[in-house]
């Protein structure tokens, strides 16, 4: 699978379609697979931790979240042409989950949040099978283990927020009979009706980041991750790739 490299952080090239086709197969084969949705900020923390960036990098899909991550792939002359979402993944994957009779779990978020998920995401979807859900206040870790195998889900959803959500995965996938595990963040919060994404023309200009910051200034010394990730890329060696 051909990957970007940056500030020693890998990056996926595929884009939605690519990453359901290959999931489908690898799925197919029995294999276990996760997503990690990346941005300039966790690039930058992975550039600070090495714990981190081996979180990252261990993934089997790092996709492109970030405008930022996109930009850099321009600026290095790479093959990333668009943002992967990771709340759009989630969804491109409730839909392959409906399409193809595959069963979902949603653990994360508020009780509240991840039962008004379930219900608006089943009644969205007809045949989507959610086996099973669980809010993150979890406190029996085995317990909720033996939940989700007993459920028979295919696919898990982990909103925890990152990276303890992508900790979590990595620490019971091996006891899991799942085969496809994505930390979403907020995305629970937003499938509840909870949070409001930004306007679609925000979105495909790769603004989002602009209207979460005008809608909520405290975000800015957050935003500064940006430049500071782009000015970096500018002094870095060409990006690399792998097979």
């Amino acid at each position: 699978m051909k990957k970007e490299k940056y500030l020693g952080v890998y990056v996926s090239t595929l884009n939605y379609d690519e990453i359901i086709a290959d999931l489908k197969t690898r799925m197919a084969a029995g294999e276990k697979s996760t997503i990690i949705a990346v941005n300039p900020e966790k690039l930058i923390a992975a550039g600070k931790d090495e714990s981190v960036k081996e979180l990252i990098n261990s993934a089997t899909y790092q996709i492109p979240d970030g405008i930022g991550v996109v930009l850099a792939s321009k600026l290095k002359g790479g093959s990333i042409k668009s943002r992967v979402t990771g709340i759009d993944m989630m969804e491109r994957l409730i839909q392959f989950a409906a399409q193809e009779n595959h069963r979902v779990f949603l653990y994360g978020a508020k009780e509240e949040v991840v039962k008004k998920a379930k219900e608006n995401l089943e009644a969205k979807y007809p045949g989507l099978q959610i086996a099973g859900y669980s809010n993150g206040y979890v406190q029996d870790h085995e317990a909720l283990v033996k939940k989700i195998n007993d459920s028979g889900a295919d696919i898990l959803f982990v909103a925890l927020g990152s990276p303890r959500q992508e900790l979590w995965i990595k620490k019971y996938m091996n006891d899991l009979n799942v085969k496809v595990f994505q930390g979403v963040g907020g995305s629970f919060d937003v499938f509840a009706g909870h949070v409001k994404r930004a306007p679609k023309l925000f979105r495909n200009l790769g603004l989002e980041w602009f209207y979460r910051l005008i809608t909520d200034p405290k975000r800015f010394k957050r935003q500064l991750a940006l430049p500071h990730f782009l000015w970096k890329i500018l002094f870095e060696k060409s990006s690399s790739s792998k097979a």
